[in-house]
């Protein structure tokens, strides 16, 4: 480990510890040749600056927390993609922390980033819960929710309109002549891919006059053998139903694949929806229809927005939504 100092460089140079400081930081105010000479003694003492020593004169560490459920999701992977770039554009290093979407990890990876001084979080997960909200307020750096609802709207947050997705979506298929809707939800204590998506489902059933019927709802863990599973379910009603809206993309292959397994032919015997664009949706044969949630846009949004908050600049609005649309592909009928 190399423990050379501002002061062994500030004397190899023969200059102030200020002036070595000033060239570390990028200030223009040094002569040419005075900042041409600090960087050479930089050079043979392989000086390295001590970020969190830097941090605690400035009180900025340049690092931003970021806290996501499963960083083997496709669908988690492209938002961190957004941050990532956002935060090199703005000069900020990452720390990127796997959650799995456990309460009692989140919180404890909440008070280890602040320990670690991160200059601010961003933050995705499932159910916020009044404890979370507490730490966020408590925080003395500022949080932002990224694909993640605080139903109060109490903390900033990025996300796209889940419920009136789903609600365009099912009045996609109804507007199709399709009357029996099935949905593959993810569970309702989940904001975002549970409940507020299944406001939507509901509203356009209603809205079209069909009535809602318990059966015709499958509950999943957003895995692709939930998919599966739920489809053999739909498959078993005396009454099947003739379109299917899932709330992920990898739900969406696995009833796609539950329903070939056993005959069926898509979208002849069934119309299918998925939601989040992810690159799985091209993968699949037929191609999936599918909601598109601007992954990569919610993640560059939510850290530009950090950085906003980080250094004080005006924000005009702290919950920020973005557009949505549907990708019609081959799994739906023309």
């Amino acid at each position: 480990m190399n423990n050379t100092t501002i002061y062994d460089v500030a004397r190899e140079a023969g200059v102030s510890m200020a002036t070595v400081s000033r060239v570390v930081n990028g200030n223009p105010n040094v002569k040419p040749a005075t900042r041409k000479k600090v960087l050479e003694a930089i050079e043979r003492l392989g000086y390295r600056p001590n970020a969190v020593a830097r941090g605690l004169a400035s009180k900025k560490t340049t690092t931003v927390g970021v806290i996501i459920p499963d960083i083997s999701s496709i669908f988690f992977a492209e938002l961190a993609r957004g941050i990532e770039d956002i935060a090199t554009m703005y000069k900020y290093n990452i720390i990127l922390c796997n959650s799995d979407q456990n309460q009692d990890k989140e919180i404890h990876l909440i008070n280890t980033l602040l320990e670690k001084q991160v200059d601010g979080i961003v933050f995705m997960g499932g159910h916020i819960t009044e404890e979370h909200v507490e730490q966020f307020k408590r925080s003395p750096v500022p949080v932002v929710l990224a694909a993640t609802l605080d139903t109060n709207k109490e903390i900033p947050s990025v996300n796209i309109d889940y419920k009136q997705a789903v609600y365009d979506a099912i009045t996609h298929l109804v507007e199709k002549g399709h009357t029996r809707i099935g949905m593959l939800s993810g569970t309702l204590d989940d904001p975002v891919n549970g409940y507020q998506k299944f406001l939507g489902y509901r509203e356009a059933l209603e809205e079209a006059g069909i009535s809602f019927e318990e059966e015709l709802i499958a509950i999943g863990d957003y895995t692709y053998d939930s998919g599966i599973d739920a489809m053999q379910t739909f498959l078993e009603l005396d009454e099947k139903p003739t379109a299917i809206f899932a709330a992920t993309d990898e739900m969406a292959l696995g009833v796609i694949h539950g329903a070939q397994d056993k005959g069926y032919s898509i979208p002849n015997d069934f119309d299918i929806i998925g939601f989040d664009n992810t690159r799985l949706a091209t993968m699949v044969r037929p191609t999936l229809t599918t909601v598109v949630q601007p992954m990569y846009d919610i993640g560059a949004v939510s850290m530009r927005l950090l950085t906003k908050l980080m250094n004080k600049e005006e924000v005009t609005d702290q919950i920020v939504v973005l557009p949505h649309r549907i990708e019609f592909r081959q799994s739906t009928k023309s």
